[in-house]
């Protein structure tokens, strides 16, 4: 039983279309390593709590991409 049947099987969940736009969807890596999981899956808590933090914003560069542009 291939990994979309069971998530259908078990979860009730169809990830062989895209939610979104409906669109068929592949599956591109299969992480199986504990280590990075763990990693993964620790960093997606953190962001959900808001403790992720965020570089400051800046504004672009003055002039370098305006001047550049010949019209």
């Amino acid at each position: 039983m291939t990994w979309l049947a069971r998530l259908k099987r078990v979860f009730n969940i169809d990830i062989s279309t895209c939610e979104s736009c409906g669109g068929a969807v592949r599956v591109i890596a299969c992480i199986e390593d504990p280590g990075v999981i763990s990693k993964i899956l620790s960093h997606l808590q953190a962001y959900a709590n808001n403790q992720v933090v965020l570089p400051a914003s800046q504004a672009p560069p003055k002039g370098l991409l305006l001047n550049s542009i010949q019209v």
